[in-house]
């Protein structure tokens, strides 16, 4: 079907990534969050962009998804500036999952999910067969399909992030985004979100944009990874070549091993025990304090020897 095509296998930009970033500075209001930053998304990957708290990870996903507009810079979907195109093209190309997505009250599943198809409507185009299929397809593809009558605020949380996920799949975007999908929910739920990605991303050809707070998470789900700290991009690339312990320390200031994942061989974090990481602490304290004393005696010595230096 043509339309299986456009989502599976979609065009690329000349550079081979239909999105990127080209040295943006985003902020909100006089707050600059990123200065000068570029980063380009490999099409057909899961890419997860991990970093600690207030790191401008998520103020990314926003530059990225067209949410946040860079003051300078620019982003590109498909080679062109996203901020140029019009809001319908966008939205038939790129789908985002925000963070804390709210239903209207009293609506269903079915009805949430069909809201998916709206970039598709116009006066010349209404609802038809081919929408309703594809949002069956949408809920059976994220395991909601009996949950079609049932009012949203019923669901479970995980129950309503995989509701929230088949309205991004019925949009039938080859570009899907999502901030924080696993927040406010269970580990087994975290993994079972995580694992619908993983399944759309596989069988679908998508491309994914995640952010995540939980670092082994992302090591063990993405195929590109993206390390921010302080609005900059420290590390990117495969898992196994940016998830290492001085990584870690660096962008979370965590002192850690890396070992492999002994159910996927991915890296897996495994942070140092409370003693050594206060042991660690007192020793980075005392650094300071005794270079000032090493300095301290250099200085004492050099004034000592050309106090003692006989007069021409």
């Amino acid at each position: 079907m043509e339309r299986q095509q456009r989502t599976d296998r979609p065009a690329t930009a000349p550079g081979g990534q239909r999105l990127s970033a080209d040295a943006v500075t985003l902020a909100y209001e006089q707050r600059v969050i990123a200065r000068d930053l570029s980063v380009e998304i490999p099409d057909h990957s899961f890419t997860v962009i991990v970093g600690p708290n207030a790191c401008g990870k998520s103020t990314l996903l926003r530059a990225l998804s067209r949410m946040l507009k860079p003051t300078e810079g620019r982003v590109l979907l498909d080679g062109q500036a996203i901020h140029s195109l019009p809001a319908k093209k966008v939205a038939k190309t790129l789908g985002l999952l925000p963070q804390s997505s709210i239903a209207p009250d009293g609506i269903t599943v079915a009805d949430l999910v069909a809201r998916g198809r709206y970039p598709h409507q116009s006066l010349l185009r209404q609802w038809s067969p081919e929408d309703e299929a594809i949002v069956q397809e949408s809920m059976a593809a994220t395991g909601v399909a009996e949950l079609g009558e049932r009012y949203v605020d019923e669901l479970s949380g995980g129950q309503r992030q995989r509701v929230w996920i088949a309205m991004a799949l019925a949009q039938q975007t080859p570009l899907l985004l999502l901030d924080e999908p696993t927040t406010y929910l269970d580990i087994q739920h975290q993994i079972d979100v995580l694992d619908l990605c993983a399944e759309l991303h596989e069988t679908q050809g998508r491309t994914l944009v995640a952010v995540l707070h939980d670092l082994n998470h992302a090591a063990r789900y993405a195929t590109h990874l993206i390390a921010v700290r302080d609005g900059e991009i420290v590390a990117e690339g495969p898992p196994s070549e940016v998830v290492t312990a001085e990584l870690v320390e660096r962008v979370f200031g965590l002192r850690c091993q890396v070992i492999a994942d002994p159910e996927t061989g991915t890296p897996l974090v495994v942070p140092a025990a409370r003693q050594a990481r206060a042991a660690g602490r007192a020793k980075a304290a005392a650094a300071p304090e005794a270079l000032r004393k090493q300095g301290a005696r250099a200085a004492s010595a050099a004034g000592a020897g050309r106090g003692s230096r006989p007069p021409a």
